[in-house]
């Protein structure tokens, strides 16, 4: 379950990002409105690939239940680090992306 962990991090991160309140804060500019859209469209859409790494591992009946534990996971983790180390929350986005595709290979 180490796949879908990682990428619902990034997606919910894309989505932090994609408002220009946590956008500004992070990165201190406001996002133009198509970086708005793109980071939109690549959190949904990593959150859509999370579901289907969490079925393609454990089946319809038991992927769910594990991706609906992930997404409460990775959106406590994020929640609680953004007010006090919001860096870090950035950093872990970041290396969730780039520790994705080997966690991707280690299920093959």
């Amino acid at each position: 379950m180490l796949l879908p962990l990682l990428l619902t991090y990034a997606g919910f991160s894309a989505l932090c990002l994609s408002m220009p309140r946590h956008h500004d804060e992070l990165l201190g500019n406001k996002p133009s409105v198509r970086r708005a859209q793109a980071l939109k469209l690549v959190g949904w859409s990593l959150l859509a690939l999370s579901l289907w790494a969490a079925v393609a591992a454990g089946g319809w009946s038991f992927g769910l239940v594990d991706w609906f534990a992930v997404l409460m996971l990775s959106a406590l983790v994020l929640v609680l680090l953004l007010p006090y180390r919001p860096r870090l929350a950035l950093a872990l986005a970041a290396a969730s992306l780039l520790a994705s595709p080997v966690a991707a290979w280690a299920l093959s």
